[in-house]
């Protein structure tokens, strides 16, 4: 049976309680679980002793024309998932008890969150770094797990921790995929069929950029070129951008050298925007 904690003195009397000795692992969600999630539960499960999840939809990392209010909220079925799962607890806080009236401070990663996302989703990962910070300052986990679907959001996180010396270990999860290659979203949902049909062609075009890679092309302007003409094959996928950058500081970068590359899309199908990954 997962414990609900709705509140912060609740979830740290449950994590005082904790025998001394146990490591407490901690998958922070938005809710709307699927396999991609429960997967980071089970990487947590692996390398813990307890396994904590929470699930918080947070206003602060959506922008003004953004999704917020139709952010899918199936907390039964989230619930029922994690007990499935075998989660201990599930931390479910409302917007005012993780943001009490008057709130001011915010924390702001200054390099690898400008790039990508960052132009064109101002303020979303200072709300992303502000609510993990202070998510990892209730549990106080050993380790944190998060996907790797979200790769700028992981290298923000990633930086945060080593900048400001928290005590956690961030460990990523591979991205998992439907059959025909489309990275697991909540967001999937939104889309309408002819959408969810070209959809795949996000992926195709970042295992094009792979293969001609593979094949000895290292220019990362011309590999760009590779995946875009690849989402050009529909015209209801209207990219955001096709990067491929520097892998630690998600820098722009000419040639593809011995650090490799992460390959990043941001595209969108109608109303809703996807994003994908690939490292090189």
């Amino acid at each position: 049976m997962t414990l609900i904690l709705r509140d912060k003195s609740s979830l740290r009397a449950w994590r005082a309680a904790l025998p001394p000795g146990r490591r407490l692992g901690f998958v922070p969600t938005m809710g709307a679980l699927h396999a991609g999630h429960m997967s980071l539960v089970e990487e947590a499960g692996r390398h813990s002793d307890t396994v904590i999840a929470s699930i918080f939809v947070n206003p602060l990392q959506f922008g003004p024309n953004e999704d917020l209010e139709r952010y899918p909220r199936p907390i039964e079925a989230d619930v029922d998932k994690l007990e499935q799962a075998g989660v201990a607890a599930l931390f479910l806080p409302s917007v005012a008890e993780m943001y009490p009236e008057g709130a001011s401070t915010f924390v702001e990663e200054s390099m690898v969150s400008l790039p990508l996302c960052g132009e064109g989703r101002p303020g979303h990962f200072r709300g992303v770094a502000t609510v993990v910070l202070k998510l990892f300052n209730l549990v106080a986990p050993h380790l944190a797990v998060f996907g790797q679907k979200d790769a700028q959001q992981c290298a923000v996180i990633e930086r945060m921790v080593r900048d400001l010396d928290l005590p956690v270990e961030i460990r990523r999860a591979p991205i998992v995929r439907e059959a025909d290659g489309l990275a697991l979203s909540s967001r999937n949902a939104y889309l309408a069929p002819a959408d969810r049909a070209a959809a795949p062609l996000i992926h195709q075009g970042l295992k094009a950029v792979e293969a001609a890679y593979r094949a000895g092309e290292h220019d990362a302007g011309r590999l760009a070129a590779v995946g875009l003409a690849v989402l050009a094959k529909s015209e209801r996928i209207v990219p955001d951008y096709f990067e491929v950058r520097d892998p630690e500081s998600l820098g722009a970068i000419t040639t593809v050298g011995g650090r490799g590359a992460l390959v990043a899309v941001a595209a969108r199908l109608g109303t809703t925007r996807l994003i994908d990954n690939l490292v090189l």
